[in-house]
């Protein structure tokens, strides 16, 4: 499920106002190109403007205005800030509850969005972790996370493991909403973390075969 946007209410559950047995059409408009689906990244990180984002992705500004708004019109995306800036008007936008994807909704959407959605995904991903790397702050606490576990399962396997997947996001929304009531409360800074989880049918191996079936004498 990508982009994952719920900081504004705090659980995956907030999905009110969205179809059943399907998915929004605003939603694939929104994510029927990358420059929308990498501004949809970045506004689910922070509050950023027009013209941040175009420095940020490398494209012109009136470019990512366009999408800005196909994003608005979908609804994926609020205005929250104006400031003038060098004679104009800058804009200052967040993502919405509406630019999360359920399960339901990732498998309903056209199997030609998926590839794009997901390579921006994990090209995001690999950036947060490099920058990461080089900032000094991966490994600064003894106790972050890092697993890599290649498993061999079945069908019932594989669902069982999405629906713990599943589970496990929204524990973190979870953790997120209440520590952001604790920050407000404390007038505290807070950590920024970057959170992934990937579960996906590894390329084809002869080592992750099932061991063939012997008869026992």
């Amino acid at each position: 499920m990508t982009p994952s946007s719920d900081k504004n209410n705090g659980s995956a559950k907030a999905q009110t106002g969205r179809q059943r047995g399907g998915v929004d059409q605003r939603i694939v408009r929104a994510m029927g190109h990358p420059v929308r689906v990498q501004a949809l990244v970045i506004l689910n990180e922070r509050v950023a403007s027009p013209n941040e984002i175009s420095k940020e992705l490398g494209e012109s500004v009136g470019h990512v205005s366009y999408h800005i708004k196909v994003l608005k019109e979908c609804e994926c995306i609020e205005l929250v800030d104006t400031a003038p800036r060098r004679g104009a008007m800058e804009h200052y936008y967040r993502a919405t509850d509406r630019a999360f994807l359920n399960s339901d909704e990732w498998a309903a959407l056209p199997a030609s969005l998926r590839p794009g959605i997901s390579a921006s995904g994990i090209d995001n991903i690999f950036k947060d972790v490099s920058a990461a790397v080089q900032g000094g702050t991966f490994d600064k606490r003894s106790n972050r996370h890092l697993s890599w576990t290649p498993i061999l399962i079945d069908e019932q396997g594989w669902d069982e493991l999405q629906v713990a997947l599943d589970e496990m996001l929204e524990k973190v929304f979870e953790v997120q909403s209440e520590s952001a009531a604790r920050l407000v409360a404390e007038d505290a800074a807070g950590i920024p973390v970057s959170v992934a989880m990937l579960g996906f049918e590894a390329a084809s191996s002869e080592k992750h075969k099932a061991a063939p079936k012997t008869e026992k004498d």
